[in-house]
This record gives C-alpha cells, sequence and structure tokens, in this order.
C-alpha cells in the first residue's frame, strides 16, 4: 500500500503580477489530505481559501499564478501539467463544489443533460448507462423523482435542490478528491444542516476525501477530522478539529472561537478582534496578524514565524514556540461546537 497521501501541498505560492508589483496571494502554504479524511480549511474573507482551492484545480483567473511549490495527487505532481491533461484530472479525479451552484450549472442544459454528459466525458459507458447513473446519483443526493426531474433546467429547482444537484454532478465520474467551496453560504440555515450532513455520508459512502471551504467554525467542528485556519495567504494553525475547537493556540484562532456565541449567554459582549485582513499591497513584515494581535512583542514585528508542532497541531505563532501550553479558550463554547 502506498504511504503517499491523497493530497500533498508543499510550499505552495500564488501571485498576481501588477504594474505595481507583484502581489503574493498564497505565501508558502504546506498541508496533507489523507484518504477518506474531510479537511477544514476556514478563515474571514480574503484569508486565500478559495484561492487554495482554485490553484490546487488548476481553476486561478489570469494574471494569477502559481510561483512557487508543489502540488501532488497520489504522489504524482500535478501543479505543472498541461491544460488539457489537467481538465481530465479535474473531472475525473477531483470534484468541485462552488458556493453558488448556478457558476456549475449551465442555465441552457437540462440537469440530465450535464450529468450525462459529464459521466460519459470521464468514465467508458454507454448513454443509456450514463442516464441510469445520473438518475442513481440524483436518487442518492435526495432530489425527488429523479428519473422525471432529469429534464428539468436548473431555473425549476430550489437553492437547496440545486446544490444537491452540484454534488451529484461532483460525483458522478467517481473523484478520489472533493473541493467544496463555501457549499453552503447562499443556503437558509435549515438546508445548510441538510447539505452538510449528505455531503458528508455521501462522500463516506464514495470513499472520497474532502476539502471543506467555509467560514463557518460551527461547520468545521461538525463535519471536519482535521482544520486549517487561514490568515493573509498562510496557514495560521492546523490540526485535529476537537484539538483546535477546544485549546486553540493561535491568537487569530483564539479570535475566531471568542466570536461564537454562547447558549447560555452569559458573556455581554462577544470577543472582537480589531482591525481587518490587510490588503494584498500593504501586509504587514513579520507576522501578518500582528497589528490585530492582542498579545504581540517586538519578535512578532520582525519575524515571519513558521509553523512549529505543538502538541497534535501546527502553529505559526512565536508565543507557541515560548510557551507550547498556552491556550487561551472559553470551554462552554467549544464543548457546545465539539
Amino acid at each position: 500500500m502506498s504511504e503517499h497521501p491523497l493530497l500533498s501541498v508543499r510550499d505552495l505560492k500564488v501571485d498576481f503580477p501588477t504594474r505595481r508589483g507583484t502581489l503574493k496571494a498564497i505565501d508558502g502554504i504546506s498541508f496533507d489530505i489523507a484518504r477518506g479524511e474531510i479537511l477544514g480549511v476556514v478563515g474571514e474573507s480574503g484569508a486565500g481559501k478559495s484561492l487554495t482551492g482554485s490553484a490546487i484545480i488548476g481553476l486561478l483567473e489570469p494574471p494569477g499564478r502559481i510561483s512557487g511549490g508543489e502540488v501532488r495527487l497520489k504522489g504524482d505532481r500535478i501543479d505543472n501539467l498541461p491544460a488539457k491533461a489537467m481538465r481530465h484530472i479535474r473531472g475525473k479525479r477531483i470534484g468541485m463544489i462552488f458556493q453558488d451552484p448556478l457558476t456549475s450549472l449551465n442555465p441552457l442544459f437540462t440537469i440530465g443533460e450535464q450529468i450525462v454528459e459529464t459521466i460519459m466525458a470521464h468514465l467508458p459507458v454507454s448513454e443509456r448507462e450514463a442516464r441510469e447513473r445520473a438518475v442513481h446519483l440524483l436518487d442518492e443526493v435526495g432530489i425527488p423523482a429523479a428519473s422525471q426531474r432529469l429534464g428539468a433546467y436548473p431555473h425549476q429547482f430550489s437553492g437547496g435542490m440545486r446544490q444537491r444537484v452540484v454534488i451529484a454532478l461532483a460525483l458522478c465520474a467517481e473523484p478520489e478528491l472533493v473541493i467544496a467551496d463555501e457549499p453552503t453560504t447562499a443556503l437558509d440555515v435549515s438546508v445548510q444542516a441538510q447539505i452538510i450532513r449528505l455531503l458528508k455520508r455521501i462522500c463516506r459512502d464514495h470513499g472520497a476525501s474532502v476539502m471543506l471551504i467555509t467560514h463557518d467554525m460551527g461547520v468545521i467542528a461538525e463535519t471536519c477530522d482535521r482544520v486549517a485556519v487561514m490568515y493573509s495567504g498562510r496557514i495560521a494553525e492546523i490540526g485535529p478539529v476537537a484539538d483546535v475547537v477546544r485549546a486553540p493556540r493561535h491568537p487569530y484562532t483564539i479570535g475566531l472561537m471568542g466570536a461564537i456565541p454562547t447558549l447560555d449567554a452569559t458573556e455581554d459582549r462577544l470577543t472582537q478582534i480589531p482591525g481587518s485582513m490587510p490588503r494584498l499591497d500593504a501586509i504587514p513584515s513579520g507576522c501578518a496578524f500582528n497589528p490585530r494581535c492582542a498579545h504581540v512583542f517586538a519578535r512578532c514585528r520582525q519575524e515571519r514565524p513558521e509553523p512549529i508542532d505543538v502538541g497534535s497541531s501546527k502553529v505559526a505563532c512565536w508565543l507557541a514556540e515560548e510557551d507550547g501550553s498556552r491556550t487561551i479558550v472559553d470551554k462552554k463554547k467549544a464543548d457546545q461546537l465539539s
């Protein structure tokens, strides 16, 4: 049996060349996803979560480009493949679920036509077999009267049902990895829970690994095995969900946890992280989080911390190096999330 993780990202860098200079959007991130694992990627808007997913599957918008590092799928490098070879991997071995289902579905074609075409493009089956598989997939993701709905157009489905169709579309070629980019953001809360449960069950049944990109720590705690917390194009903290939720080490992760309301509401105010994510052309020296950090000291402003092992997690913070046992978290809040 191969010892390679399913997905391995090493020192990945993504740049955007401009007239005023090169903007570094992803700055040397590394992580693995094991077979059957669900890795959550969380952070504020602008942290680089979606850009990381786009870089992995070769869908960076120009002038964005991978300027360093490598991406490997089962040990084989895929970030330097020709466009044609990457298109085959993107449908067959890596499935993608976007935030807005309408970006994945062509409004001019029926749901059945789109799923059948995708199946036939990646699997050696006849049109009849592809149609049978499409009906099975739609039924599996909870579309009622699946055989009749094959002839319906995207606009004839509700938002939640469209997202179910997109999940079926992402899984139709039996991918090894599914990248889900904010798959529940545009949905009602009750529908969000249904979609998360569905995604978790379907990927488990199909044996697929998942990279779940979201800004919702509650979704991460409910769904994922491990979580990577991103800030300003870097990974601030990565580790098992239970450890990161119950005992966050990085001040940014601590702030994210503190911003979640508790059920008993004993606190007058939620924790607030002052300031905002820095622009790409104004990332401070040292630790990018230092202008917003309540625990900042001189070294934070001068040297950029690299991730270090702290227990079962990795943390990019000088505080973790100085005191590996440091944790600041509301235990009630952690218990509610876990």
